[in-house]
Parts: C-alpha cells; sequence; structure tokens
C-alpha cells in the first residue's frame, strides 16, 4: 500500500472533524523500549537486566521467549530511524538501557554502550526528528535487584547517579527527558503480582517500590534540572486508566476508589501536590503497611514537571462484591473484582473504550491543573494476518488510532492541555511476559527475518499526520 487510501476508510466522520481540530503544532511520535527491541543483550559490556533473569525462569514468558535478539535493533537503527521519518512522526521516543551504560549499576559510563544512543540522537536529528529520551523502560541492572531491588531506598540514587551519566553526555542535544516510564508496572506488576520482572509476590516491597521509584524520579530531576540547558524539560510518564464503580452501591464505590488511589493519585498526588493521598495511606495502613517516607522525600519528589507522559489503553468498572457475594477477600481485605463493560477487546483482552481516555484526560486536566500532557503510549495489539509480502492489512487496528486520537481530541476541546500524541508502537517486538505473541506495531516485524514491513495502520498514522498538519 502507497497511497492515502486509509485515513478518510477507517475514521467516521465525527472523528474526522474532531481529529482536524488538533492544531498544526500538534506534535505526533512513535514510541518503542530498549530491552522490546534492541537484542544484543551481551555486546560491548552491556550486563543482565532483570528482565534477561526473568526470561530464564520456565514459563514465566510466553513460549519461553527471551529479547536476547528482539527486533534486532541495537544493529539496525538507522534503518528503524529511516521508518520513523517515513511514517512521518516528528518526535520518537525511546528507552536507554541501564545495563548497557552502567554495567551492574554502579561506577564510571560503558564508552560502548553510550555510543549507541550517541549515534541514535544524531541520526534523529539528521531526519529531522525529536528525540524524546526515557530513562527508565524496567530494565534494572541485575546487581542492583541483586542488592535489593526498587523496595531499597538506595536504588533511588543509583538512578540518579545513572541519570546524569545519560544526561552528561546527550543534554546538547536531546531536549526532553522522562525519567520512569509506568512506575506502577515495575512496582505492583514486579513486586505484587509477580508477572513481571523481577517477579516478586510482597505487598509491602511493591508499595516501598512505589516510594523509591517517585525519590529516583526527583533526584534525577533536581540533578539534571540543575546542569541543564534552559530549554530542557522534564517529565514522567504514567499508564493510567478510569476506575468506575459497577453499580451504585457503597461497596462498588468504594473499590473504584481504592483501585484509583492505587492506580493514579498514589503517584500524581506526591508529584503535583506533595503528599500522598489520605485515603490510600489509610487503606495501607490496614494492611500494616507504611510508606518509607523520610524527611525532605516529597519536596524532592515534587519538584516541578514540564510535562507528564500518559500511557492508556483501557479503562475499568469495579465491584467490591466477589462472585461469591461476599464483600471481604480470603484475607479479610474488602473484595474487588472488575467487571467488563461488554465492550468489543483486543488481543489482549482490553476492552477498547476511546471515550474512557476522553474522560481521564479531562479529569487529569481538572485535578491537576497547569500540568501540559503529552500522550507517551497508546495503541493495540490485533492478530495480524501478513500476506505473501509481509504486508498487514490491519483496519482494526486503523479504526482503533482512529477512535483514539480522535479521544484526545475531544479532551483537547473540553480543555486539557494535551500537546502531542505518540503510538505504540513503532515496531512489532518483544511484549513482556506475552513474548513475541502479541503485536502492537505500525511496522510488522519478521522475527525470523527481521524485515520490516509498514502496515495499514501505520500508512494511516502517516496520513492522519499529513491531514493534521495541512501538507
Amino acid at each position: 500500500m502507497n497511497s492515502t487510501e486509509t485515513a478518510g476508510a477507517v475514521a467516521t466522520s465525527a472523528q474526522q472533524k474532531l481529529i482536524a481540530s488538533l492544531p498544526p503544532d500538534f506534535r505526533w511520535g512513535v514510541a518503542t523500549a530498549a530491552y522490546q527491541i534492541e537484542g544484543a543483550v551481551a555486546e560491548d559490556g552491556r550486563t543482565p537486566s532483570i528482565w534477561d533473569t526473568f526470561c530464564e525462569v520456565p514459563w514465566a514468558i510466553d513460549n519461553n521467549d527471551t529479547g536476547d535478539v528482539a527486533c534486532d535493533h541495537y544493529h539496525r537503527m538507522p534503518d528503524d530511524i529511516a521508518l520513523v521519518k517515513e511514517l512521518e512522526a516528528d518526535t520518537y521516543r525511546f528507552s536507554v538501557a541501564w545495563p548497557r551504560i552502567q554495567p551492574g549499576g554502579r561506577g564510571p559510563v560503558n564508552p560502548a554502550g553510550m555510543a549507541f544512543y550517541d549515534k541514535l540522537v544524531d541520526e534523529l536529528l539528521e531526519k529531522d526528528i525529536a528525540p524524546w529520551l526515557t530513562l527508565y523502560h524496567w530494565d534494572l541492572p541485575q546487581q542492583l535487584e541483586d542488592a535489593g531491588g526498587w523496595p531499597a531506598r538506595d536504588t533511588a540514587y543509583r538512578f540518579a547517579d545513572y541519570a546524569m551519566l545519560v544526561f552528561d553526555k546527550l543534554n546538547d542535544r536531546v531536549r526532553h527527558w522522562t525519567t520512569l516510564n509506568e512506575p506502577w508496572c515495575s512496582a505492583m506488576h514486579g513486586y505484587v503480582h509477580g508477572v513481571m520482572a523481577p517477579g516478586k509476590r510482597d505487598f509491602a516491597a511493591g508499595m516501598a517500590a512505589v516510594h523509591h521509584l517517585l525519590l529516583g524520579h526527583g533526584l534525577a530531576t533536581a540533578r539534571m534540572r540543575e546542569a541543564a540547558p534552559h530549554d530542557t524539560e522534564f517529565g514522567i510518564t504514567l499508564n493510567m486508566g478510569t476506575a468506575d464503580p459497577a453499580t451504585d452501591s457503597a461497596h462498588d464505590r468504594d473499590a473504584a476508589r481504592s483501585a484509583d488511589g492505587l492506580g493514579v493519585r498514589i503517584y500524581l498526588d506526591p508529584l503535583v501536590h506533595g503528599q500522598y493521598p489520605a485515603d490510600v495511606v489509610e487503606d495501607l495502613a490496614a494492611r500494616g503497611v507504611k510508606l518509607p517516607v523520610e524527611d525532605g522525600d516529597l519536596k524532592i519528589i515534587s519538584a516541578p514537571l514540564d510535562f507528564l507522559g500518559v500511557n492508556y489503553y483501557f479503562g475499568q468498572q469495579y465491584s467490591g462484591v466477589g462472585e461469591d457475594g461476599r464483600t471481604e477477600d480470603d484475607q479479610g481485605l474488602p473484595a474487588q473484582r472488575t467487571v467488563p463493560f461488554g465492550k468489543p477487546t483486543t488481543a489482549m483482552g482490553w476492552e477498547i473504550l476511546p471515550g474512557k481516555f476522553t474522560e481521564l484526560l479531562t479529569r487529569l486536566g481538572r485535578d491537576y491543573p497547569g500540568l501540559p500532557m503529552v500522550i507517551t503510549e497508546n495503541g493495540s495489539a490485533f492478530d495480524d494476518l501478513a500476506d505473501e509480502s509481509g504486508f498487514v492489512r490491519d483496519e482494526d487496528r486503523a479504526a482503533y488510532l482512529a477512535s483514539h486520537i480522535a479521544a484526545v481530541a475531544a479532551a483537547r476541546l473540553a480543555g486539557a492541555d494535551i500537546r502531542g500524541y505518540f503510538a505504540w508502537s513503532l515496531l512489532d517486538n518483544f511484549e513482556w511476559a506475552y513474548g513475541y505473541a502479541k503485536r502492537f506495531g505500525l511496522i510488522r516485524v519478521d522475527y525470523e527475518t527481521q524485515q520490516r514491513t509498514i502496515k495499514q495502520s501505520g500508512y494511516f498514522y502517516r496520513d492522519t499526520v499529513r491531514r493534521v498538519r495541512g501538507s
């Protein structure tokens, strides 16, 4: 497919009208993460991360897949950046692999590892694509996990040291710096649910990880800002959704409040308001857990942000009554379960709810005013079928993009300060615990040959960007 047949064919007229309301200077990007695409896990001095270790656990990852090769981006980077340009994105959001920059998580910079990102930034700038750098997308050096990981306070200081190694090298060319990607996943999936690296199941440890992730963000931001050129911007990316009560009952409303507290407010309240939500602190105390806050921590965490990265995939509704009719679980805690809305789902089983995207963004603008937002991830996995040339006619993914970009535009019209949209993901890639079974890419990757092929959704995205820009 090499024409513009996609944009009008997928978006409804109402969606097209909303998307057309986006300003010509709206930022359009695509996003990736280091462990999901780079491969080369043992090259040029890189040491193991918690994901390398987690992939060694039998059946922790679907099909026992690993990120050892992934998309081989480490060796194919210039060609992949050329594809970013072909999609006409003006911004590329990527992450830096901590164990590639600072093997073991301590000590000096690894020149060979840094050289890769140095070349990546230059490649982007040569093609007039803005680099949007994320310092941490879950690949904690395994040696730091062995020393306690994110539940240990020292990891926050190690992160700030690592951040400065990257900043000192690239701050002359990179203007947008994200400290953390989705600390909820790091803390909850990594240390509470055990479904992501490092695979622990300890609620108290997960709550300590929440605080130390935020502290690491604050420490790194303060040090970078002090050394930054005047036009540098700093932010954090949070994955968030909506939490609705399934009914108007007190139990359902409390279940939704609790979910929102641990999903949204436990991060944004300290970042923006300088305090943890009182109801969340009370909930934790009822479980015998206290956040490890020390004097001065909240001042560090709440240093001003230049932008908030928002990752959205779905909203949820909650019931405080179990399927057995009980209002407490087996541990004596208030029952909490999700209740489907009954909408179509992606291949991840996530309900497609663009209206909830608009609700989330308008809520964020209302509750946390004065904080510009950029959509740093939004996308969908579907069961792609490639033809003999590798092309994927993924009208379902293109329709998802249309509805969700329109949802962003609707939130802007309602007053939310949203300045850009980055599609997840540039490439099909290693999808964490799902291995290579789930594909989110605008570009198909044949993992046997590493051939890249732009999908219908990629052309739709390109054509949408063209229309908004008027080009």
